[in-house]
């Protein structure tokens, strides 16, 4: 386990250096693969364990809208394993394919999301949700390559995704998805480009604790 999530941090570090050249040609159901590894419950716990500089984070994400015709839509919490009731981040994701090597993660925040909490166990809560009523995070999506792996990568696009969460400018997002745990590593950046939020040794390592 420890080896596999060293794996993967190393990966996420080399992932935006992956030259166009590197990516394979995607497959016909490489989004769906996609949307398939990223639903349901995943953990930080061993993570956590093994450096302290880490949280213990529970991270759901569950498919919703399933007759839209657009791609796939997932609702995502994020949440201390400790106070799962108050998740800390909610999303609305939409996986859809750009074109023959780019998988796109757009991202969508909600309006009053704490009414939504817990409806990654309790879809259900979401009924009255609509995609009209979303606020979209431009700047924030996460464009997505397969490797020789069949690993998805990829990250937010430069400085476009702005913030002013404690302090900064913009924020970036890595990430690494594999069969069973995916690497995020989301930081803070001020306008003189100094971290001021986020993890600073390597992304989180989430490991599929259970699969909706």
């Amino acid at each position: 386990m420890i080896r596999t999530i060293l794996v993967g941090v190393f990966l996420i570090a080399c992932a935006i250096k992956v030259s166009a050249q590197d990516y394979v040609k995607l497959d016909k159901s490489d989004l769906e693969t996609l949307r398939n590894r990223m639903t349901g419950e995943f953990s930080s716990e061993q993570q956590a364990k093994d450096d302290s500089s880490y949280f213990h984070i529970i991270l759901k994400m569950t498919p919703i809208w399933p007759n839209r015709k657009d791609g796939y839509w997932l609702y995502v919490e994020q949440a201390m394993a400790s106070a799962q009731g108050k998740p800390y981040r909610q999303r609305i994701y939409h996986l859809f394919q750009q074109d023959d090597l780019t998988l796109v993660s757009k991202v969508y925040e909600m309006p009053s999301p704490l009414q939504y909490a817990g409806a990654a166990d309790d879809p259900a809560k979401l009924s009255g949700l609509t995609v009209d009523s979303l606020i979209d995070r431009k700047g924030c999506a996460i464009f997505l390559h397969k490797d020789r792996n069949g690993y998805f990568s990829g990250s937010t696009p430069g400085k476009e995704c702005l913030s002013s969460l404690r302090g900064a400018a913009y924020a970036t997002s890595e990430v690494v998805i594999q069969p069973e745990q995916m690497i995020s590593w989301d930081r803070g950046w001020n306008a003189s480009g100094k971290q001021v939020w986020g993890a600073v040794k390597g992304g989180y390592a989430f490991v599929r604790i259970h699969k909706d």
